[in-house]
């Protein structure tokens, strides 16, 4: 009578989609292996070889590197000037400071 059987559960199977432990087992064996053999060495990492790579394939990046604002504070300082130079002479009828 197959009413009263009760089947078990499914057991619970956890299958990463994102990486592969036994592959990063056997390349860290693979790579440690070699390490010891003298084959292979440490690379360390330099952060200046990529320094400016992404402007050169990016065209707004370019753009806006080699615009240049270099007059552009003193302009406003001038004119952050004058505005303050019409102003006192709106409020007080002089000029001279």
């Amino acid at each position: 009578m197959g009413l009263f059987n009760t089947r078990k559960p499914r057991g619970f199977r956890r299958v990463s989609i994102y990486t592969d432990e036994r592959k990063e087992k056997l390349e860290k064996l693979v790579n440690q292996v070699k390490r010891e053999q003298g084959e292979q060495t440490e690379e360390k990492y330099d952060p200046t070889k990529f320094n400016g790579t992404f402007i050169n394939y990016t065209p707004n990046a370019k753009k806006h590197k080699e615009r240049s604002y270099k007059l552009a504070w003193p302009v406003a300082l001038i004119i952050i000037f004058l505005l303050v130079m019409v102003w006192r002479y709106l409020l007080t009828g002089n000029i001279h400071f």
